[in-house]
């Protein structure tokens, strides 16, 4: 952006430092910002850590590269260079500590970049995956996808940066060239999303043949209007840069000789840039208003609950948190375990505390335990929740109808795209 006016810099600051500042809200109101530790949840492997740290490490490189132009741009304003007129002041007439600043912010571009590949590059993959899923068994760390998605993050991340070090000489041709081979690279991801959109209405169709609970198929389709809405956004970000690039690269240039076009288009992508970045914010962490309502009036009952119970010391909160996970003490839960006599035997959560078997939640040890959440009754009082068994009949049902389906253990469980892991145990 060294041709390109003050205005275009400061656009791109202005939009980069507010998503800055939403994406630390969102966080915060998500988990506390919990997902941003190196061990958070069940699917804390090294998948999730890639994917989150790459997306989260992107935002603020482009927010330093936006910046650092903005302030250097402003500091030098415009010049009437003879037989052109007045154009924002070439980066030859700056003075040594601005012009040593260019090839760091274009690496923090190019950097930034490549990492933003990585992560539509892992969506492009999963979903490629998921829809032409032959078993319900398949993974997909051990697809064909997923070692694409592995390939193409590394060749993201070596050449972006690599492209702008080998065109260093000449500062015009190495923003143009960066530019060029981001753009064609995030244009390509996005056609190639265009036919998933295309069939997701049918994949969701077969979901839903296939009797795939409501709350899944409610965030497959929030997610499929969510992406409609990024792609859109996403072709406003790449197609202005790919039309710079190629005109940049080009002996005579046309475009970028032109302050309006350049500006304009320079503009169009930082929009389009910031708001598909912060619609993947969304998507790879999607806030549960109904759970952030439940912890509040859990907090507003938290005085009327003792401490302690008389099946033991509840340790809820001790222990690791979940994706919604209240920071207050709630009240114990029981399991009630039916046995072949219809005698109920009570266990604390501490007795039934996945930490015997870390890796796994207790729905993927077993398909026949699921929770029942306190309730309040008509009366005002609180029923507590407890941790129930299904009978043979329904359990048996299960396992026949998981046999014969032919959709992915994934698309049950599907939270997000950093939400893959290894299928349950009662899966395999």
């Amino acid at each position: 952006m060294s041709h390109m006016s003050p205005a275009v810099n400061l656009v791109w600051a202005a939009l980069t430092i507010m998503f800055e500042c939403f994406l630390v809200y969102h966080l915060w109101s998500f988990d506390r910002f919990k997902c941003l530790r190196w061990n958070n949840g069940s699917h804390s492997g090294a998948f999730k850590r890639v994917m989150t740290y790459s997306y989260l490490t992107s935002i603020p490189l482009i927010a330093i590269y936006a910046v650092g132009f903005s302030i250097i741009k402003y500091s030098y304003g415009f010049t009437v260079i003879p037989g052109i007129g007045i154009t924002p002041t070439p980066y030859e007439l700056w003075r040594d500590s601005a012009q040593n600043a260019i090839l760091p912010l274009y690496l923090c571009f190019s950097v930034a970049w490549g990492l933003e590949i990585v992560t539509h590059l892992e969506e492009l993959c999963f979903w490629l995956f998921l829809i032409h899923s032959s078993s319900a068994k398949q993974d997909w760390f051990r697809s064909l996808y997923f070692k694409t998605w592995a390939i193409g993050s590394v060749v993201a991340v070596i050449c972006m940066p690599l492209i702008t070090v080998l065109t260093r000489d000449d500062l015009y041709k190495c923003e143009a060239s960066t530019i060029l081979a981001g753009s064609l690279g995030s244009l390509s991801l996005t056609i190639w999303f265009l036919p998933i959109l295309w069939t997701f209405p049918t994949f969701l169709e077969s979901l839903k043949q296939a009797n795939v609970d409501t709350n899944t198929m409610v965030r497959l389709t929030k997610f499929h209007e969510l992406n409609c809405i990024r792609v859109i956004f996403r072709f406003l970000f790449t197609v202005p840069f790919v039309i710079l690039g190629i005109d940049g690269i080009r002996p005579h240039q046309h475009i970028n000789d032109n302050m309006f076009a350049t500006d304009i288009l320079g503009m169009v992508a930082g929009i389009g840039c910031v708001v598909s970045s912060g619609i993947t914010l969304i998507i790879f962490f999607p806030r549960s208003i109904k759970g952030e309502i439940a912890n509040r009036e859990a907090a507003r009952e938290l005085p009327r609950f003792p401490r302690t119970n008389m099946f033991g010391e509840d340790s809820m909160n001790t222990r690791r948190g979940y994706q919604h996970a209240s920071v207050f003490k709630l009240p114990p839960y029981e399991a009630a375990v039916v046995t072949g006599s219809q005698s109920m035997q009570k266990l604390t959560i501490e007795e039934m505390s996945d930490e015997e078997n870390s890796k796994y939640g207790l729905h993927e040890v077993s398909p026949s335990l699921y929770m029942q959440p306190n309730r309040r009754t008509r009366d005002g009082n609180v029923e507590m929740g407890t941790v129930l068994t299904l009978s043979d009949d329904v359990l048996s049902r299960h396992d026949t109808i998981m046999r014969k389906s032919n959709v992915n253990y994934l698309v049950h469980n599907w939270r997000s795209p950093l939400e893959i892991g290894e299928p349950p145990l009662w899966y395999r």
